[in-house]
């Protein structure tokens, strides 16, 4: 897994004619397919998920709330703004620890 936190990214480009700045997060590698999802959850069960094909690698970006999130052996607690990576082709949860959680999660396919 790869954990960045929130203003921790490496790779900020600012803009010149604008208050903006972006952080690459994570590059997309050759022939790769990737499913944009946002996702929305409330605590209480949480969502486990069998393992995806083989090479399957999901991304998520917490957008409000907290959540526990990853591989199921070894979740990460996510806080607004954190990014993780982790291998959707091992089984892995999404669990909502605060009311009106919200991610943008990338599932990329090789």
């Amino acid at each position: 897994p790869t954990l960045i936190r929130a203003g921790e990214g490496t790779a900020a480009v600012p803009a010149t004619a604008a208050d903006y700045v972006a952080v690459l997060l994570s590059a997309s590698p050759p022939h790769a397919r990737r499913d944009i999802y946002f996702l929305t959850a409330e605590p209480g069960k949480p969502r486990l998920s069998d393992p995806h094909q083989r090479g399957t690698v999901e991304h998520v970006v917490l957008v409000s709330g907290r959540g526990r999130i990853g591989p199921v052996d070894a979740p990460y607690e996510l806080n607004l703004g954190d990014y993780l990576s982790y291998p959707g082709d091992a089984p892995h949860v999404f669990e909502a620890l605060t009311s009106g959680t919200s991610a943008v999660l990338v599932s990329e396919s090789r």
